[in-house]
């Protein structure tokens, strides 16, 4: 980026289950000097209530339509610039938007993570470092059954007949290709203790950039 920003954003992309979520939480712990949240891609997702819940259910929720990226961006812009936003809320179980809301105040650094974050060109110059979590297929998958199941009432067989039918297809038609945008590509097995640190060394010039009022 060109411009000074107030707020650094971080993306962090890579296939569903590969360990986005806890590096971000890994990072937050890590740079206790600096105030830091979390933005989930997954609270954009399309109001859907227009439809009846069998209908939401078959729904292609890793094709980038179903998430309103629009709203997403005019709100990266916001926060890098210092205003505050009030994002939507995801429900899972429901397929749909929760009836609240929530407010995000631009902290030093936002952490935002979702699986196709680099597969829409217009987002790219947004971030300050991009990440990419790149782990093998049969550990994201195992991840993903047991959070859809234990997380969000899921059963296994539509864990199985959603990830053969839309989550593996659109990991290969937009995910995977996506990781050639990424500045860093970290392996999501383990600790990610060297991940980390890593990442970290390469925000704290940035932090030093950072516009203040």
């Amino acid at each position: 980026m060109t411009d000074q920003p107030s707020c650094l954003l971080i993306g962090i992309a890579g296939p569903s289950g590969s360990g986005k979520s806890f590096l971000a939480d890994r990072l937050l712990q890590a740079l206790p000097d600096q105030n830091g949240a979390i933005l989930s891609q997954d609270h954009y997702y399309r109001e859907r209530s227009d439809l009846p819940l069998a209908d939401r259910q078959n729904i292609n929720y890793d094709h980038p339509e179903a998430l309103e990226f629009s709203l997403l961006h005019t709100h990266l812009q916001q926060l890098r610039h210092g205003k505050r936003i009030v994002h939507p809320l995801y429900d899972f179980s429901q397929h749909n938007r929760r009836p609240e809301t929530a407010a995000l105040t631009p902290p030093d650094y936002i952490i935002v993570d979702g699986i196709l974050l680099f597969a829409m060109p217009e987002l790219l110059p947004l971030f300050d470092l991009k990440i990419y979590v790149d782990t093998p297929m049969d550990i994201c998958f195992i991840r993903r059954l047991r959070r859809d199941v234990e997380e969000r009432g899921r059963t296994v067989d539509s864990v199985v007949q959603q990830y053969l039918h839309t989550v593996r297809p659109m990991f290969l038609q937009f995910v995977a290709p996506s990781r050639e945008s990424a500045d860093l590509v970290v392996a999501g097995e383990g600790s990610m203790g060297q991940a980390v640190h890593h990442i970290t060394t390469q925000l704290q010039p940035l932090f030093s950039q950072l516009k203040k009022d």
